[in-house]
């Protein structure tokens, strides 16, 4: 029977020839790993354990065929809290912790120690949601998508993190406008790729169309936000939305359009690049 080590390195030479990240190995091979309780550095050199290697042996084909990893496991963490993750919801990305890490912020400015109403509009795994809520209790927290099999998702996750969030199925604000539902805080990570923009295999064959494409300039969700807004959002209200790195001109106009007077701003993510837009009403 193979070791932890020889199990990484013999997968990790064929990884390269396929051009697949290598380093995906190492990673599959430690969570299975911390899920047994086993410390892979520890035991780097000993036999694989027979339960590891049977689920290796299950997900190392998807691997290789270009399915994303946190698929392959079923979770991902995001900003510390482990959350489920399948082929109906999208995978958390790390610049959506700074999005998250963002609100937290400007609660603290804004609204510290008050309790304030937040939607998350097409919440998807239900991350956003849960890790405000995980973090800031004060927050009364409601979570929308327009894909039920998305809301189930979201569901478990804030079973799994005994997190207390309001959830409605329905497209973008029509779910918080059915039911009369005012916040302070809106936030959003909607679909925002250009339809005809191309994006990795990995991305493209796996993970939800209805929850990447956002109409031909990758704005149309913004739009419809913007434009019904002002139906759901109490006085000095924030929005915050992730956006793409080269949508920052364009979505300004648009914010400017519909929101004239309040504050706009766009912030960087860590590698630099515009990627977070905040807007406080007038």
């Amino acid at each position: 029977m193979a070791t932890y080590n020889q199990l990484i390195h013999r997968y990790r030479d064929l990884f390269m020839k396929k051009s697949l990240s290598p380093e995906v190995v190492k990673a599959f091979v430690f969570e299975l790993c911390n899920e047994y309780g086993i410390n892979l550095y520890l035991d780097l050199d000993e036999e694989a354990d027979e339960k590891v290697l049977q689920k290796f042996n299950d997900g190392i084909g998807r691997l290789l065929n270009d399915e994303p990893l946190n698929y392959v496991l079923g979770y991902t963490y995001f900003y510390g809290y482990k959350m489920i993750v399948n082929e109906k919801v999208l995978i958390p990305r790390p610049e959506t912790e700074e999005l998250t890490a963002l609100i937290l912020s400007q609660y603290d400015e804004y609204c510290a120690g008050r309790d304030v109403d937040l939607c998350d509009v097409g919440t998807g795994s239900g991350a956003i949601a849960i890790a405000l809520k995980k973090e800031e209790d004060h927050l009364r927290v409601y979570a929308s998508d327009i894909s039920e099999e998305a809301l189930s998702v979201a569901k478990e996750n804030a079973l799994l993190n005994d997190c207390k969030i309001s959830f409605y199925q329905g497209s973008m604000l029509e779910p918080y406008i059915g039911h009369g539902i005012k916040v302070d805080i809106l936030v959003s990570d909607p679909p925002y790729i250009k339809q005809n923009e191309e994006v990795e295999r990995s991305v493209y064959d796996y993970e939800p169309h209805v929850a990447l494409f956002g109409g031909d300039d990758g704005l149309r969700f913004y739009r419809e936000i913007f434009e019904n807004a002002y139906r759901i959002m109490k006085e000095q209200g924030m929005l915050f939305f992730e956006i793409g790195y080269d949508q920052k001109e364009n979505l300004t106009r648009l914010a400017e359009r519909f929101f004239p007077g309040s504050m706009i701003r766009v912030f960087k993510d860590i590698n630099g690049k515009d990627r977070m837009l905040m807007i406080k009403l007038k």
